[in-house]
């Protein structure tokens, strides 16, 4: 098992400087930085080999997260925007590839975040997605990824927010590189028992994002890790676990999230750093 970081713990907006944070990971101890993919576009090739230089002098994975844009949601009844979509994931995909990333997660058959002033056709949207990924998954597969597909909340999503859910979607997907990615922050909302959820992935469980119910880093909360370790351990899961702490107000990150108070209590970026550094050793005693 190793342990991770998303780098927008720190970060008011999510095009951070990936560099700085490969440094700052490693520093504290985490095997693995995880970064936003879509500003993997933006980078021209001197950028993207500076990024993978930095990893490998650093000795950390990289593994990515993706919100899709909803002019660009593989689910939607709009032909021309799942045309869109299609060509932003093949060029993301390939980008997160020059990286040596073979994971991506997130909100990857929708968008994100979900405007809930438009009417919802789960169904429509469920099938659809489903369509496009069986396609995605084959040009993922080429390059050496997993697409991991993130169960949400009912306020960030509505196609898949149980594990249960999200087990049958990737099922009728039915490629071996399309995997499921439980957060413990969704599961505390959606799920009645989190090491159920975690057993009911099983196998299908490709990706692994850990934070508390205040969004806070594993330990500052009331989540229950002894329950969740054991059911790590019950299904043999030896990959990524990424803790996904947000804890800034502010900035495009702050509003995303909905993060409207101050969760660090005006920590300093060297006390987040420790903070950070105590969730570590945490979630490697309660998990590993």
């Amino acid at each position: 098992m190793k342990h991770g970081i998303y780098y927008a713990y720190w970060e008011q907006e999510w095009d951070g400087d990936y560099l700085y944070y490969i440094k700052k990971a490693a520093d504290i101890g985490f095997d693995i930085l995880e970064i936003a993919a879509q500003h993997i576009t933006a980078y021209n090739r001197v950028q993207l080999n500076d990024i993978k230089k930095c990893a490998e002098d650093n000795d950390i994975i990289l593994t990515a997260g993706i919100g899709p844009a909803e002019d660009e949601n593989l689910s939607s009844a709009d032909e021309n925007i799942r045309k869109a979509g299609r060509a932003s994931f093949r060029e993301t995909l390939l980008n997160i590839s020059k990286l040596n990333i073979n994971i991506i997660g997130g909100a990857l058959y929708s968008y994100w975040p979900v405007d809930y002033s438009k009417p919802v056709d789960k169904e429509g949207d469920r099938a659809r997605g489903i369509a496009e990924l069986k396609v995605l998954a084959d040009y993922a597969a080429d390059l050496g990824i997993d697409l991991c597909l993130e169960v949400l909340n009912r306020f960030e999503n509505y196609i898949l927010n149980t594990a249960e859910e999200g087990l049958a979607y990737v099922k009728e997907v039915g490629k071996p590189n399309v995997k499921l990615m439980l957060d413990t922050f969704h599961m505390n909302i959606e799920e009645d028992s989190i090491g159920s959820a975690i057993r009911t992935a099983g196998k299908y469980l490709g990706h692994f994002h850990t934070g508390e119910c205040n969004r806070k880093v594993p330990g500052r909360g009331r989540t229950p890790w002894a329950e969740i370790g054991e059911a790590l351990r019950d299904i043999g899961y030896d990959r990524a676990v990424v803790m996904e702490p947000f804890v800034k107000t502010g900035g495009t990150v702050g509003s995303d999230i909905k993060v409207w108070r101050d969760l660090s209590n005006g920590a300093t970026e060297a006390e987040m750093d420790k903070a950070a550094s105590d969730a570590l050793m945490f979630s490697r005693y309660m998990l590993g």
